[in-house]
């Protein structure tokens, strides 16, 4: 379930004032953690910190990517042909570690299997390379963000921006950080800058939808997700947030057969099953949100 990866670092808050308070924060990463398994569980690739999905390549990186390969985007393949891309694109980045694009290509790879350190690696010789590249500052942002390194990350990704040209990618993706740190309302004000833009973009839709889902609102991150999934250009990893949000609202048989869109059934039934077990635990996302309300 590639999109769900995000979950992996996050550990934000229903509310910006309970950010701080470690119990809540670290119950908040568990639940992260085992969302964050989810996404390992079929067999899926993409274990990156982002938490909205949508973060991930950068648009000069998937481009790069899918000229090199001359096949799909990196964010449709399976485990097996991501591990192949990294093996092509580190041989080419061995024989010219200052090519921009498939640099660029070789990063996102990484961080789609989870390789995020040699990700961040590869992306702060790309940034040596290219210091004013716009294209390289925003994917360079991004792994410091897969890394961890999110006041980092949020510094390159606003360095990268222009104000007289403002980039919707950049919005959204700072706004994911700002997510990842526990302030929501400015994160979604980015979004909204972001849309308009970009109206009806998926990307930034699904963002909005998956912040709406680390503060515990379901029905608004369900609405918002739905609404990415119908728009043209929407791939795997909103439609896999979509399921998500539906299995932690106790739809099971929605979730698995939305999910099976984009997966296997084997796997849509066995990321659904892990659900299952995970909100069945002690650790639930009803009783996180009932201790932020006390």
């Amino acid at each position: 379930m590639r999109a769900i990866e995000p979950f992996s670092r996050s550990a934000a808050s229903l509310h910006e004032g309970a950010y701080a308070r470690p119990a809540l924060r670290a119950r908040r990463a568990a639940l992260a953690g085992g969302l964050a398994a989810l996404a390992a569980l079929a067999g899926c690739n993409q274990t990156s910190r982002m938490h909205t999905g949508s973060i991930g390549p950068s648009p000069a990186a998937s481009a790069s990517a899918t000229a090199l390969r001359g096949e799909k985007p990196l964010s449709e393949m399976s485990a097996e042909e991501l591990a192949g891309a990294v093996r092509a694109y580190g041989a080419r980045y061995d024989g010219n570690p200052k090519d921009k694009d498939n640099g660029l290509a070789f990063a996102s790879a990484l961080q789609m299997t989870g390789r995020n350190d040699q990700s961040l690696a590869v992306m702060q010789q790309m940034a040596i390379a290219h210091p004013n590249d716009r294209d390289v500052l925003s994917a360079y942002g991004k792994a410091l963000a897969a890394a961890g390194d999110l006041p980092k990350a949020l510094e390159t990704v606003r360095r990268a921006q222009t104000p007289d040209r403002p980039d919707w990618r950049l919005l959204s993706a700072e706004g994911a950080i700002l997510d990842q740190l526990g302030q929501p309302q400015k994160a979604r004000v980015l979004y909204e800058k972001a849309l308009v833009i970009q109206p009806s973009e998926p990307s930034i839709l699904s963002n909005l939808g998956m912040s709406y889902l680390l503060a515990n609102d379901l029905p608004k991150a369900e609405s918002y997700l739905s609404r990415a999934v119908a728009q043209p250009g929407a791939d795997a990893r909103v439609r896999q947030n979509l399921a998500l949000v539906m299995g932690l609202q106790g739809r099971f048989d929605e979730a698995e057969r939305t999910a099976s869109a984009v997966l296997s059934p084997e796997e849509a039934k066995a990321n659904v099953v892990y659900l299952r077990q995970m909100l069945s635990q002690k650790n639930t996302w009803s009783e996180l949100a009932a201790e932020d309300r006390g």
